[in-house]
């Protein structure tokens, strides 16, 4: 990973997965944004220039707030951004330094008319690396995603903290495929010239024409190792560590957990059904997940199986082949673990081509975190349902 040092900032261009250094005095003034983009060194939304219409915006995420889980989707290019108001006790747009009003303001332009989008100004998107104030550039940014409406692209979701109930915004933005930012655009940008020679090419045509060109970057390996399908951090091998007590004395009842846990990531799921543990024909669950809406949708069916075992036992080739085999035609397989999946496995899955979907212990805690159960308290509630 490249890394560019507090002294080269003023003359960096923004290139996408750079890191760029701060000062190590310790205080507000090692910011590195500062002296790379112009704006001011607070702050997880920045702007330059009016609030009503300004020229230029930086967002900076750290990426680890369990309440507010912002997420970079790198394999599709979109970034989903939760706003300013994270706490009960203010109105939905009264938040400092206006960040909700900028991002309303944002998406309005965006949906408004063609015209509209020539007053949406660059965002520069960065994440704190966890090593002093220095941050990584993720790309330039535009809000809104090409299939998303007006209705999907900008959402006020509801959160109860403290027993008060209140609204944040949940925003969907998409990372241009321009990998690198000359630093000659940004001194236009700032000089009213968005449109100017240096204007990256993605971010014209999307000016212009309304469309999309994100950043994709698919998976080189299609399977992940041990490492990536389990928790790193303490409160997700918490989590884990909770769900295999709870059902450890009961595996069986770990089969409504698990399908829980599957509508949590396929929220198309039509249908479920626990098959009985002595007639199972080696499925744990059988379902029905809908494809296309309305009168236009079609049902697929498919096979569940859960696997509640330690993080120290992998699920092998022999499990995964008795899910395989039990596949009808035309159907799906869904694996719930948690643990993970064997690296042999995972690549027989692969390189055969097996339709099967892989939840490891990791996805099991972000799709819990997502739900809102980002504290022992409320894990603790939710497994007493089972």
């Amino acid at each position: 990973m490249e890394t560019w040092k507090e002294t080269e900032l003023k003359n960096a261009d923004l290139v996408v997965d750079r890191v760029y250094e701060g000062g190590r005095a310790g205080n507000a003034s090692d910011d590195p944004l500062p002296p790379l983009v112009g704006v001011s060194n607070q702050g997880g939304f920045r702007y330059i220039g009016n609030k009503g219409r300004p020229r230029l915006i930086v967002l900076t995420s750290t990426m680890k707030d369990v309440d507010w889980p912002d997420n970079l989707d790198r394999e599709s290019g979109v970034f989903t951004y939760f706003s300013d108001n994270k706490k009960p006790g203010h109105e939905l747009h009264d938040t400092r330094r206006f960040g909700n009003q900028l991002l309303r303001d944002l998406f309005d332009r965006r949906h408004r008319s063609a015209d509209s989008r020539n007053e949406v100004p660059p965002i520069f998107l960065f994440t704190n690396t966890g090593a002093w104030r220095d941050v990584q550039f993720l790309g330039l940014v535009v809000p809104g995603v090409e299939n998303l409406d007006a209705n999907g692209d900008l959402v006020a979701v509801w959160k109860l903290k403290e027993g008060m109930r209140f609204q944040n915004y949940q925003a969907k933005f998409t990372v241009l495929d321009d990998r690198t930012v000359q630093k000659g655009w940004i001194a236009d940008v700032l000089q009213g010239n968005p449109m100017s020679k240096h204007c990256p090419e993605s971010w014209r045509r999307w000016v212009e024409t309304g469309s999309y060109k994100p950043l994709k970057a698919p998976r080189v390996v299609e399977y992940r190792t041990r490492e990536e399908q389990l928790p790193s951090d303490d409160f997700g091998i918490r989590v884990i560590t909770a769900i295999q007590s709870r059902f450890s004395d009961e595996p069986v009842k770990f089969e409504a957990c698990a399908t829980k846990i599957a509508e949590m990531m396929m929220p198309q799921i039509a249908s479920i059904d626990i098959t009985r543990p002595t007639r199972d024909g080696g499925r744990d669950a059988i379902g029905r997940y809908k494809v296309g809406e309305g009168a236009s949708a079609v049902l697929v069916d498919f096979a569940l199986e859960a696997k509640c075992y330690s993080a120290t036992n992998g699920v092998g080739v022999k499990e995964l082949s008795r899910l395989i085999s039990r596949l009808r035609h035309r159907q799906f397989g869904v694996l719930v673990t948690t643990s993970y999946v064997s690296l042999q496995a995972y690549q027989e899955i692969k390189e055969d081509q097996h339709p099967i979907v892989i939840i490891a212990a990791a996805d099991v805690v972000a799709l819990l975190k997502r739900s809102g159960i980002n504290s022992d308290e409320k894990l603790n509630l939710w497994l007493s349902g089972f």
